[in-house]
């Protein structure tokens, strides 16, 4: 008898195993801060992802996203790094310049960008400079015979740093006009004739924000700002291979590395190595859900997903490049913390 129940206690189903953090975030929400203004490119990708990422997180908790657009999106890596509590509860889509902005000495970022829990990137920010299809400038060379007004929204922004350096490596004559909404105000701008056209704003934002610009081919289309030339726009130049100079493309390199993160979404520092691994697994996961591809291919939006290992990877490289690439690239996005230094 006593073998008999041995044997049958053997056999009874073991009862599962408990799953910390599943426990941790049943029934919980997860404020998800926004980098951006309603409705635009980060906000769309943002909550594409939230709709999905909340099947794939242990303990299915509910996302709520909370838009917090000002700074260039540098309010949101703040709140997130000094503000937020450190369980994860608390997650950011955060715009691309976050992470380079500490590296480049932008006053506004109080962040350490190494120290985030890096959750993943949903794809590369390929920024483009282009005009409005009734515009006589139509290609680079254009651009550098005459001034030409294009809209940008913050000081720190894209679309008002990247005019600044085509300007200075490529000898373009973009003019900012900044203080745009980012999310609708700069389209706007360009529709309204305010503005002649968008130095800085990424291809795959404009193909979620305004479908028809491409469809319709509004736009003059004259350089890319990318590693990687964009399969769509074969024809159009990229910035890297009209720089002749290999210190300019060093530098140029260096700026670049911050569209590479692209899309990032992130924890705050010291969050439970448990959960920031739950988070990442997640991510990885949505990456390859057909509903979310589904739902990503009708937002016209790009999927060329980072990890978060990946991003600690491109944050290590650029953290250690040599300090007088640094301080050229600097000069650059951030010039007027640039001459402060002594």
């Amino acid at each position: 008898m006593k073998s008999l129940a041995i044997v049958l206690a053997l056999a009874a189903p073991l009862p599962a195993l408990a799953d910390p953090v599943a426990d941790f975030y049943r029934g919980k929400s997860i404020t998800m801060l926004v980098a951006s203004g309603a409705g635009g490119g980060y906000d769309t990708y943002a909550r594409v992802f939230a709709r999905h990422a909340v099947r794939h997180i242990p303990g299915n908790p509910a996302i709520v996203a909370k838009n917090m657009p000002a700074a260039g999106g540098l309010a949101a890596a703040s709140t997130l790094y000094n503000n937020a509590d450190r369980d994860a509860l608390t997650m950011a889509a955060l715009a691309n310049v976050v992470t380079l902005d500490p590296l480049f000495g932008n006053p506004g970022a109080r962040y350490d960008a190494q120290k985030f829990g890096w959750i993943g990137s949903i794809g590369k920010l390929q920024n483009v400079c282009a005009t409005w299809h009734t515009s006589s400038v139509k290609t680079i060379e254009d651009a550098r015979q005459r001034e030409v007004i294009v809209a940008g929204s913050g000081a720190t922004s894209n679309t008002a740093v990247v005019p600044r350096i085509v300007n200075a490596l490529l000898g373009t004559r973009f003019k900012v006009v900044a203080g745009y909404d980012p999310a609708g105000g700069l389209t706007m701008a360009v529709e309204s004739g305010e503005a002649e056209g968008i130095c800085g704003l990424s291809w795959s934002t404009m193909k979620a924000s305004r479908p028809d610009w491409i469809s319709g081919k509004k736009l003059n289309v004259i350089v890319q700002m990318s590693m990687e030339k964009l399969p769509e726009l074969p024809d159009v130049p990229s910035a890297l291979d009209l720089i002749t100079d290999p210190a300019k493309r060093k530098v140029l390199e260096l700026i670049l590395i911050r569209q590479e993160t692209g899309r990032p979404f992130a924890t705050a520092p010291g969050v439970p190595a448990d959960r920031l691994a739950a988070l990442r697994r997640a991510f990885d996961t949505t990456m390859k859900d057909p509903e979310f591809l589904a739902d990503a291919e009708r937002s016209q939006m790009e999927v060329e997903p980072l990890t978060g290992a990946q991003i600690d990877a491109f944050l290590a490289t650029a953290y250690s490049a040599p300090a007088a690439v640094v301080a050229e690239a600097a000069a650059l996005v951030e010039p007027a913390a640039a001459q402060k230094k002594p």
